[in-house]
């Protein structure tokens, strides 16, 4: 029932197709309009696949887009509560075969849905909905009929109201600016979020990981990554003009402000990256200021996407048995850098890219792993420390049961 597709046109990336092909102009309308509020196409995409299965589930039950009430709302925000998502074969296993399953390169391959893995505490992407995943369709298909109420050509009621405990149309409308927000829910649907501290990669798996890459390119992008905390897009769309090996910088490019930064890396990125580009250019690869800095490894020479960076490291990863992510190289960068005495929180924040510092402030929350580790070690101080004396009972009382409890019997 109907796609997503990239057009390639920089007016309208993304459009909607319906069954027969047609474009949805409802859902064309709304790309436009947050084109114009300056989203990222990626921003886009991602409406535009939370667009299409509303679309799908309104096929299904056989209701117009523009007569939908707020039960049906409620039955799509319960429908994805106890659904399976939708799977993608892989090409390599479109005949049919058995291990059909997209695997995208997340984690070994043997790993099942939902499964816990011992190395990195992490679970296997489930098969049903994440409640990320539902709270943000909720906040899309919110924003969609809010704009259609705007421009006149939707239901009168949005079908996905805000939560009736809200004393105002926005959230902390009331805030008593001498006392901290509180977290107000907006949706009436929109499921609660679990508080996630970011994991980041213990330094001996991480030295495990980089032992497992075989080629100079992979070893300078891990490089890049763990030193710099930038995100994955924000590398890989990096130039060859954007290095400047001599103030030890790189040139990134901000996934939300699209703005131009200078980031700190550490001496080993810079060094492999040589190797990488001294590798390359012998096989023929262009070489030029404007030219890709990261490009496939055999011709034709393409820029290096996303997909094939992340089956990259999913590869190095499956000696060890771990489900790290690119993003997780991230977190391990952040943790360092706020673990450094001599480094100020607003200086990682910068670096970063965080708007708020209370984003920055999470990697300063110690994992469980820390915790346990404390507590453990505590507990053996309090072995080790010599009895307290304590004052002797009645006269009656037999002392050598006091040795007896207190472990000083000999």
């Amino acid at each position: 029932m109907g796609r997503l597709v990239a057009t390639g046109d920089p007016w309208e990336p993304f459009q909607l197709l319906d069954r027969g092909g047609a474009v949805v102009e409802p859902v064309a309308a709304f790309l436009r309009e947050l084109q114009a509020q300056d989203l990222s196409e990626s921003t886009l995409r991602s409406y535009g696949n939370d667009l299409l299965l509303w679309w799908r589930w309104l096929a299904a039950v056989e209701v117009p887009w523009n007569q939908v009430t707020p039960a049906e709302g409620r039955d799509f925000a319960r429908w994805m509560q106890i659904a399976d998502k939708p799977t993608r074969t892989h090409w390599r296993h479109r005949d049919g075969s058995p291990d059909g399953a997209d695997r995208r390169g997340r984690g070994s391959a043997t790993s099942r849905a939902g499964e816990v893995n011992p190395q990195t505490g992490k679970a296997q992407p489930g098969t049903k909905f994440a409640p990320s995943s539902r709270a943000h369709a909720e906040t899309v298909l919110r924003r969609f009929y809010d704009f259609q109420l705007e421009a006149g050509t939707g239901p009168i009621v949005n079908p996905f109201p805000l939560d009736r405990l809200r004393r105002a149309g926005r959230a902390n409308a009331h805030h008593n600016p001498m006392e901290p927000f509180r977290r107000e829910r907006v949706g009436r649907y929109r499921p609660k979020l679990p508080a996630r501290i970011p994991k980041r990669v213990p330094d001996d798996q991480f030295n495990k990981i980089f032992a497992g890459l075989k080629y100079h390119r992979d070893r300078a992008l891990v490089a890049f990554w763990v030193s710099t905390g930038a995100r994955a897009e924000e590398l890989l769309d990096s130039f060859q003009d954007d290095v400047d090996p001599g103030e030890q910088v790189i040139s990134v490019t901000r996934k939300g402000s699209r703005a131009t930064q200078l980031l700190p890396a550490s001496p080993d990125a810079f060094v492999w990256l040589r190797l990488y580009q001294e590798e390359i250019w012998r096989k023929g690869a262009a070489r030029g200021r404007r030219q890709p800095l990261w490009v496939t490894l055999r011709r034709p020479f393409r820029p290096l996407t996303y997909p094939a960076a992340r089956a990259m490291f999913a590869r190095a990863q499956e000696l060890l048995g771990s489900n790290w992510t690119i993003h997780d190289l991230r977190h391990s960068a952040a943790w360092r850098m706020s673990q450094d005495p001599n480094m100020p929180i607003s200086d990682v924040q910068w670096i970063l890219g965080h708007a708020s510092l209370s984003t920055t402030q999470l990697y300063i929350t110690p994992s469980q792993d820390e915790v346990i580790a404390h507590a453990l070690a505590h507990h053996d101080r309090r072995r080790q420390q010599k009895p307290v004396s304590v004052t002797p009972p009645a006269v009656s009382y037999n002392p050598r049961s006091l040795d007896i409890l207190f472990g000083r019997d000999t």
